[in-house]
């Protein structure tokens, strides 16, 4: 059985070791490789080579490491391994919420979430057909669900914030969350109509734009979009946590990380999208266009006699109307206020006004051309 063992770990070494460049070559990619003196890099206390790049080194692990384990081994290190996980949450403080008091459930809010762009957009996502003659059916039961659950977490989420202030009467956050998510559900089809102004100039933007169906199911631009225009209702009625909740799920799925703060107009259009970064006290004006890698973010923080960061005052830029910012251009501060009709190219630094109708660019760089050695 040993035997039959070594012989499959013999191999698994040859595969390893036909996979990778030659050892010279890997030597190479380690940090402190030198190739004017091979004896430095050999002695060199800060080298590391990998196991996973040296088979003869991943060889010896996997001979070493292949003793079998007792079967009521892990069973007899549980008991003391659970002890230590339990005072780690005792050193390690913060980072743990074993009561689940007053926090809203992130998988919820990321179901409602999927749910509200169902209703949005009914046909393009989810599984079920949706139809013009089942429609009302599926509109009352998906809202009624929606109503159900997100008060719930709602709820929650302002008894978060509440018993940090006071103690507040027990129906008070209840009521106040009926009367949150109401309102969100009827502001639907205004979203809708911000939403299709959105799509419409992805499309009118975007010549490799085929159709607006190509643009509501493949555009990262359009999740990212619409989730914040749903999470932006929410943050203006003063719900904690769940906001930030919807727009960092789509952040992740996207790479387009819009805060539920900041004021967007319509027509707004961020063409490829990774890397974008637009913060809570942005404004942005109608008929934008950002390209990718925009960075509409905050110069250092002021902080008060304590030390602390001041919150709550204006930290990011203003954008006018019908402005375009292409790939890699960083906009910080508030005294960044840029005018209508303005267009800003590629990789600019700017934390001062710009005056409506200016175009702005980085002075073109010198380029050295040399010509290859046959």
């Amino acid at each position: 059985m040993k035997e039959k063992r070594h012989n499959i770990i013999a191999r698994r070494g040859s595969l390893i070791s036909d996979s990778f460049y030659t050892m010279n070559k890997v030597k190479k990619l380690t940090s402190n490789y030198s190739p004017a003196n091979p004896k430095k890099n050999k002695n060199s206390p800060n080298r590391r080579e990998p196991t996973c790049w040296n088979p003869e080194r991943m060889l010896k692990t996997l001979l070493k490491n292949s003793g079998e384990m007792d079967e009521k081994g892990f069973e007899k290190s549980l008991p003391k391994l659970v002890d230590n996980i339990l005072e780690s949450y005792e050193t390690f403080g913060g980072m743990d919420h074993l009561e689940g008091k007053d926090l809203p459930s992130k998988k919820v809010v990321i179901e409602v979430l999927e749910d509200l762009l169902l209703v949005l957009f009914p046909g393009y996502l989810g599984k079920e057909n949706v139809t013009k003659t089942n429609i009302k059916y599926f509109l009352g039961t998906t809202l009624a669900s929606v109503y159900t659950r997100l008060t719930n977490e709602v709820e929650k989420s302002l008894k978060y914030i509440c018993r940090k202030i006071t103690e507040c009467p027990l129906d008070v956050c209840q009521k106040r969350a009926q009367v949150v998510v109401g309102e969100l559900l009827e502001k639907i089809p205004e979203i809708r109509s911000l939403t299709r102004g959105d799509i419409g100039a992805a499309y009118d933007g975007d010549p490799a734009a085929v159709s607006i169906e190509e643009v509501i199911l493949s555009y990262p631009c359009v999740l990212a979009i619409t989730t914040y225009r749903i999470a932006h209702e929410v943050y203006l009625r003063g719900v904690p946590l769940i906001p930030r909740i919807m727009s960092e799920h789509v952040h992740s799925l996207t790479g387009v990380d819009i805060h539920p703060g900041a004021k967007i107009g319509k027509n707004f259009f961020i063409d490829h999208g990774t890397g974008v970064v637009i913060g809570e006290t942005a404004e942005i004006g109608d008929n934008v266009k950002l390209y990718q890698g925009v960075t509409l973010g905050a110069l250092s923080f002021p902080k008060d006699e304590k030390g602390q960061i001041i919150r709550g005052i204006k930290r990011h830029p203003t954008i006018g109307n019908n402005v375009v910012i292409y790939s890699g251009a960083t906009l910080l501060g508030p005294d960044a206020i840029v005018g209508d009709n303005v267009i800003i190219g590629g990789n600019v630094w700017v934390t001062s006004p710009i005056a409506p109708g200016t175009k702005i660019a980085i002075a073109r760089p010198e380029l050295d051309y040399k010509k290859k050695k046959a």
